[in-house]
């Protein structure tokens, strides 16, 4: 098929390895000194190894090519990234309300028992909200069962620990994901495009930070929307460097 994949010049490559680090996919590997690319169905197309070559020798190109094998990505690579959707605490508590009526059990139930477990300090604890795996941007995968249908938070990464209780307000409901394009040199527009055209998404909730940076997040999700052909509802929530809500713009 005909598609986008990378190329790397040979002349260009000083042999550093750094593009084989930064592809998740394991396509780039390092033969006679120089970087390669080893297989055009482990490669997504998406060019996390661009901004990681010191000397420019990566670049796109359009060429037939075997098609991006997302398969056989998740059965190779590492088990911490494969896709998997998160029981919600209310899933588990119906399972557990269904199992006492059927054994005649007394026992609490179990929705409440998690949202109403006591800390040592005596605080209530919270419970993650979180209802899929993974969450960073750079390793979602562009097609899964979770994103049908779902209300989708697209968020910078200090936000969760600026703002205290981010899992309530804003993952709650949710599928979670999270990047900072300041620290991951990568632009993500053209990822997200790509899972705004392959998925039915509901709508769309950017999550920054007021640092002038993270207006990049918040540019490629916009980007992303334009370039998608779809159009969906999506609305910046802005949060200060002391955790207070700033402003909240559909």
């Amino acid at each position: 098929m005909l598609r986008k994949i990378i190329q790397i010049d040979a002349d260009k490559c000083n042999g550093c390895g750094l593009c084989v680090h930064a592809c998740h996919e394991g396509a780039i590997g390092m033969v006679d000194g120089k970087a390669k690319l080893l297989r055009d169905d482990y490669c997504d197309g998406l060019g996390d190894c661009l901004p990681a070559c010191p000397t420019g020798a990566i670049s796109f190109t359009v060429r037939e090519a075997a098609a991006y094998d997302a398969a056989a990505q998740a059965v190779r690579g590492c088990p911490g990234g494969q896709a998997r959707s998160i029981k919600s605490p209310e899933q588990e508590a119906g399972q557990g309300s269904t199992m006492k009526q059927k054994n005649g059990s007394q026992e609490s139930d179990r929705l409440s028992a998690l949202q109403e477990t006591e800390a040592g300090s005596g605080e209530k604890q919270s419970v993650s909200q979180l209802r899929q795996w993974p969450v960073q941007i750079k390793l979602a995968p562009l097609e899964a069962p979770y994103f049908q249908d779902a209300s989708l938070l697209i968020a910078a990464d200090c936000t969760a620990y600026a703002y205290g209780e981010f899992h309530r307000d804003f993952i709650r409901g949710r599928i979670a994901l999270v990047g900072c394009p300041k620290l991951d040199m990568v632009d993500y527009a053209e990822k997200l495009a790509e899972i705004f055209r392959r998925n039915e998404i509901r709508d769309v909730t950017v999550v920054r930070m007021e640092v002038p940076c993270c207006g990049g997040i918040e540019q490629a999700v916009k980007k992303a929307l334009q370039n998608s052909g779809k159009s969906l509802p999506w609305k910046v929530v802005t949060i200060s460097i002391d955790g207070k809500i700033l402003s909240a713009n559909a």
